[in-house]
C-alpha cells in the first residue's frame, strides 16, 4: 500500500471513531437504578466531551409504612404501668379534681363542587333585599346573649409530698405532669397524709436532736378552676403532740385519729380536720398499738407484729361512751390487718405471709390461698375486692421482721382477689412492663372510680400508677 493510500485510511477510521462516539453521547441509554448511569450507556461514563450540567434524579413514590410492621415507625403503646413521681416521697393522696376539657378546634372544609357566590345568578329574593336595602335604612337589633360557660369534668388527681423537702406536688392521673405546689421547707419528711379532698396535710418528721417525733398539720391553698397553678403556695398549720407512736386516717379523710404517751397510759385522740375540733376516745396502758380508721364507726388496733410473737387485735367504736373496746384476733405471730370499708372483714396475714379473710358475723376464717402481707393489699368501695401487691418469691427468714428491717426485698406481681368467690387472678407483672424494674409495693391506693391502682415501691419510695381500665 502506498503511503498516500495509507493517510487516507487513517483519516477515514478517526472520522469513523468520532461519529461512532457522537452517535453514543447523543443517543444515551437509560440512566440505572441510583442515578449511576450504569444501564445501556455504560461507555457514556468515560466520554471526556459529554454535558457536566447535572441532570434532576427521577422521583421514588413514597412508601406506605402505616401497617407493614417495620421497626422504622415505633407503635403506639398504651402505658398500663408508669412513674408518677420524680422524686422520694413521704406520702400522697388521690382525689377528685375538676379541670377544664380540651376541645379540638374544627377546621371548615370547603366544597369544591359548589358554584361560587360571585358567578352565580343573584335570585329573585336577593334583588328584592338589595332594593329594599337601597330605598329603607338599615336597622340593626341587638341580642343578648348569655356567655356559654366552659365543659369541664371531674378526673382523678394526685398529691405528695417530697420526702427531702416537704414541698408538695401534683398531677392528674391520666396526664403526668408534674407541678410544684408549696414552697414551704420541712426536711427529712419520713410519713405523710392528706385529707379533706387533698386540701389538708399531715407531716411527720424528726426534730433536730433526732429524738422527737414532731407532728404538722397544715392546710392548703385552695385551686381555682382555669387559674393557673403556682409554685409559691405557703403551707400554714398547727402542731400536734411530741412524739406521736400512731397516726392514721378515717376512710372520708376528713378525720385523724393519733396515739401519743400521757403519763403511764397511752391516749387517743381525734382530730377534725375542718374544724380542728379534738375528742378523747381511748386510753390504755399498752403502748405498742398499730391504728386504722376503716370508717366513722370503728377504729381498729392491732399491736405491733413480730414473727416470734403473738399478735391481737381490737375494735373500738368512738363514739361509744364506754368506747365498746374488745378482741376480735389473738394469737397469730407475725399478724398484720387491713379492715374493710364496711367493717364486716379483716384482712389479715401471720408469720407464714398466708393471707386469711376473717368474717366479723360469722367469727369465721378463710384462706386465701395467696401469700403477702396485708398491709400490701387495700379494699375497694364494696368491700368485696382486694388488690395486692404478692411477691413473686419469697425467701427464707422471719416475717415480717425480715421485711421492715430491710433484709429481704420482695420483686412483686399485681393480684385482684374476689373475696366472694375467693378468685384470684394476676392483673400485672411490673417486671415484665417496665424493664429494669423491680416493685416492692406498699401504701397501695385507688381512686373513686377504680380506674386506678396507685403504690409506692419500698425500695426507693417512688410513687407509681397502674391503670386497672
Amino acid at each position: 500500500m502506498s503511503k498516500r493510500n495509507f493517510i487516507l485510511l487513517i483519516i477515514i477510521l478517526v472520522i469513523a471513531i468520532i461519529i461512532f462516539f457522537g452517535f453514543l453521547y447523543f443517543n444515551q441509554g437509560t440512566t440505572g437504578p441510583g442515578g449511576d448511569n450504569m444501564g445501556t450507556n455504560f461507555i457514556s461514563q468515560f466520554n471526556p466531551f459529554k454535558n457536566n450540567k447535572p441532570t434532576t434524579p427521577p422521583t421514588t413514590p413514597p412508601v406506605d409504612i402505616s401497617d407493614n410492621g417495620s421497626d422504622s415507625t415505633p407503635p403506639t403503646v398504651n402505658v398500663k404501668l408508669k412513674k408518677i413521681s420524680s422524686m422520694p416521697i413521704a406520702g400522697f393522696t388521690v382525689f377528685s379534681k375538676e379541670r377544664l376539657i380540651d376541645i379540638p378546634i374544627v377546621t371548615p372544609t370547603i366544597d369544591s363542587t359548589a358554584t361560587p357566590s360571585s358567578d352565580s345568578t343573584p335570585s329573585a329574593n336577593s334583588e328584592q333585599t338589595n332594593s329594599e336595602s337601597s330605598t329603607s335604612p338599615k336597622t340593626t337589633t341587638k341580642k343578648t346573649t348569655k356567655p356559654t360557660p366552659p365543659l369541664t369534668e371531674f378526673m382523678p388527681a394526685l398529691r405528695y409530698v417530697d420526702k427531702a423537702t416537704g414541698n408538695i406536688y401534683q398531677t392528674f392521673a391520666d396526664k403526668i405532669e408534674e407541678k410544684k405546689f408549696s414552697t414551704t421547707i420541712i426536711p427529712m419528711v419520713y410519713e405523710a397524709f392528706f385529707g379533706n379532698n387533698g386540701e389538708s396535710v399531715v407531716m411527720r418528721y424528726l426534730k433536730e436532736d433526732a429524738r422527737t417525733i414532731i407532728t404538722f398539720v397544715g392546710t392548703l391553698p385552695k385551686e381555682y378552676l382555669g387559674a393557673d397553678t403556682t409554685s409559691s403556695n405557703e403551707i400554714k398549720g398547727t402542731f400536734l403532740p411530741e412524739n406521736i407512736k400512731d397516726i392514721s386516717l378515717s376512710s372520708d379523710a376528713l378525720s385523724v385519729f393519733y396515739l401519743f404517751n400521757s403519763g403511764d397510759n397511752m391516749i387517743g385522740t381525734t382530730l377534725n380536720l375542718l374544724t380542728n375540733k379534738k375528742v378523747q376516745v381511748f386510753s390504755s396502758p399498752f403502748s405498742e398499738w398499730l391504728s386504722l380508721f376503716p370508717n366513722n364507726k370503728i377504729i381498729t388496733f392491732t399491736t405491733k407484729p413480730a414473727s416470734l410473737v403473738p399478735g391481737y387485735m381490737y375494735v373500738m367504736d368512738p363514739n361509744s361512751k364506754n368506747y365498746n373496746f374488745h378482741q376480735v384476733l389473738g394469737k397469730i405471730n407475725g399478724l398484720t390487718t387491713i379492715t374493710s370499708p364496711d367493717g364486716k372483714l379483716v384482712l389479715y396475714s401471720n408469720d407464714n405471709l398466708a393471707l386469711n379473710v376473717y368474717h366479723m358475723d360469722t367469727k369465721v376464717s378463710d384462706i386465701l390461698g395467696v401469700k403477702t402481707l396485708a398491709e400490701k393489699c387495700v379494699w375497694n368501695k364494696t368491700s368485696d375486692t382486694i388488690y395486692c401487691g404478692v411477691p413473686k418469691s419469697i425467701a427464707s427468714g422471719q416475717y415480717p421482721d425480715s421485711w421492715y428491717q430491710g433484709e429481704v426485698s420482695f420483686s412483686d406481681q399485681i393480684w385482684k382477689i374476689d373475696i366472694k368467690t375467693e378468685n384470684a387472678t394476676i392483673i400485672a407483672d411490673p417486671a415484665t412492663i417496665v424493664r429494669g424494674e423491680d416493685l416492692d409495693s406498699i401504701k397501695p391506693m385507688l381512686d373513686d372510680g377504680e380506674n386506678y391502682l396507685f403504690f409506692v415501691n419500698k425500695k426507693d419510695s417512688f410513687l407509681w400508677e397502674l391503670a386497672l381500665k
